[in-house]
């Protein structure tokens, strides 16, 4: 929980919310709106209720029921069968969202009658996107059930993915986030995986600039050695640093690394609310530009310190909604 120092750092000597802040500072806004908070997205099993019932009750911004990779093929329809109910069981407060099959699968569309037959849902998930048709195709059946409310996010998990980017970003106005597949995208383009990660920067690095060309979410890749921890802190805030929004998990015991490394720390709050209250000062002075702790602060600055403060906003918001 938020202690009250940092509440009132986030609203101001104020009171003003966040988006009240952006859309009085900087000219145009900066599409705050938008955001959300989606710092860890738990991947569960939908043909598991043991692993339902515990991502029912995790602390996780995203749960996302996988009707893909983590169901068999003979479960499938069973998985399908659970899904409406696991969904309904779900944390108030959490996100809601269901991975398909991919296009052309096969499959797709029975996972698309189920999911979208279920009272609670947010997202749904379109993994191996590859082409704008991909990520269409899914809209068009959202908008024939009618639910209007349903966001989409698109999987780049292979080289012809990657290329197509900036058409799957913009393919409809339904795509709230792209996410990056590791272990796909290196097995379809030769990559070979090592502990540096060096050798996905640059795919890492194209997911996460498109995403924010298009102002979308950035979701980073799982982090496979799931016991260890210091390697998912590590990639976790590599991942925050490169602009990704959240990253994918597949255990429990990631969540709360996951969700600390993606929430602002309480001095990156501070220092952001400094910036901001330094900033209107200097406005309220006939001035732009100003300088704080030595350095200069302009607008840039500014947006990067109304995101900080937004992000730990919507965190408090989360932690509220807690049981």
């Amino acid at each position: 929980m938020f202690v009250r120092a940092l509440r009132h750092a986030v609203s101001g000597s104020r009171g003003m919310s966040v988006l009240a802040e952006a859309r009085e500072l900087v000219p145009g806004g900066l599409g705050l709106e938008r955001e959300r908070l989606r710092r860890a997205l738990f991947y569960v099993p939908c043909s598991e209720p043991r692993k339902i019932l515990k991502a029912q009750q995790s602390v996780a911004d995203c749960v996302m029921y996988d009707l893909e990779d983590g169901v068999a093929a003979s479960r499938k329809e069973h998985a399908r069968g659970l899904l409406a109910e696991a969904a309904a069981g779900s944390r108030r407060g959490a996100e809601v969202g269901v991975r398909i099959n991919a296009v052309g699968s096969g499959l797709e569309d029975a996972d698309l009658r189920a999911a979208l037959q279920a009272e609670r849902l947010d997202l749904v998930l379109v993994p191996k996107v590859e082409s704008a048709a991909d990520v269409q195709h899914v809209c068009r059946a959202i908008d024939r059930a009618g639910r209007s409310a349903v966001r989409v996010i698109a999987s780049i998990e292979s080289a012809r993915g990657l290329v197509n980017i900036h058409d799957i970003a913009q393919a409809d106005a339904r795509v709230d986030a792209l996410l990056f597949a590791a272990e796909d995208y290196c097995a379809d383009a030769g990559v070979v995986r090592t502990a540096t990660r060096r050798e996905l920067y640059h795919a890492r690095a194209v997911v996460s600039t498109a995403a924010h060309a298009f102002r979308l979410q950035a979701i980073d890749m799982v982090a496979m050695d799931f016991r260890n921890m210091d390697v998912l802190r590590e990639e976790a805030k590599e991942a925050a640093t490169m602009g990704f929004t959240g990253k994918q998990v597949i255990h429990p015991a990631q969540l709360s690394v996951v969700q600390r490394c993606f929430a602002p720390s309480s001095a990156a709050v501070l220092h952001a609310r400094r910036i901001v209250d330094g900033f209107r000062k200097s406005c309220g002075a006939g001035f732009g530009a100003f300088e704080l702790d030595g350095k200069a602060v302009d607008m840039p600055v500014v947006k990067h310190a109304l995101r900080v403060l937004r992000r730990a906003e919507l965190a408090d918001e989360h932690t509220s909604s807690d049981p």
